[in-house]
């Protein structure tokens, strides 16, 4: 298949099983946004929605989470993964955009924050000013190496770079979501709903497999 024809074949799947995709980590204020997908690496969201939202609601103001102490924000998150070094993130990010009050659309102020990296300021970047972007987890990882848009051995930049160059710019935040959600609820690393996936026939993990191209018993 050629490039252009696999671009406009995932492009239209993918706008038809997520028409109008979203970030799933719930926030109400942008500094909410950026510590959540901080705390959000190698855990779910489910997980750090809920641990962020008590946390939000009886903390909500930069000044209030800045009065935590590092123990009391390892408390409040200890269900997470890597819990104690991303309380001190935490901790240290919140003193910094206090000093500010806001978080600004400045990729290399974001770059200096601890426990903030690419990923995270793309996601932050995307949603909170529409900046165009492609943040690539593990999901957009998958995702991407599967459907052959990136070598197995592709690094989360060479991912990045890859998609970026495949897709329209304007496309890039919207293929973000839609990856991430369909990484997630659809093409899962364990145990992915292939049977009935519209790019079955592009699919890499399907040459894997045999059962996965078995079509008929």
């Amino acid at each position: 298949m050629k490039k252009n024809d696999k671009v406009e074949l995932v492009s239209n799947g993918l706008d038809k099983m997520f028409e109008n995709p979203r970030c799933e980590l719930n926030y109400s204020k942008d500094y909410e946004l950026l510590l959540a997908v901080m705390l959000s690496a190698q855990t779910t969201d489910k997980r750090v929605n809920e641990v962020t939202g008590p946390l939000f609601k009886e903390f909500d103001t930069l000044e209030k989470l800045d009065s935590l102490s590092i123990k009391e924000i390892e408390e409040a998150i200890k269900s997470i993964g890597m819990y104690k070094q991303k309380a001190k993130h935490f901790k240290e990010i919140v003193s910094e955009i206090k000093k500010k009050g806001f978080v600004p659309n400045d990729r290399e102020y974001l770059m200096t924050l601890p426990g903030v990296g690419r990923k995270t300021i793309n996601v932050v970047l995307s949603n909170l000013f529409n900046e165009p972007a492609i943040a690539v987890d593990t999901h957009v990882d998958r995702v991407s190496k599967r459907l052959g848009f990136a070598k197995e051995n592709d690094s989360v930049l060479e991912v990045e770079n890859k998609l970026m160059k495949a897709f329209p710019k304007e496309r890039w935040s919207r293929l973000h979501h839609q990856m991430v959600l369909f990484g997630r609820y659809k093409c899962k690393a364990i145990n992915p709903e292939c049977l009935n996936c519209p790019f079955l026939g592009i699919c890499k993990e399907r040459r894997k497999n045999y059962n996965l191209t078995r079509t008929k018993d």
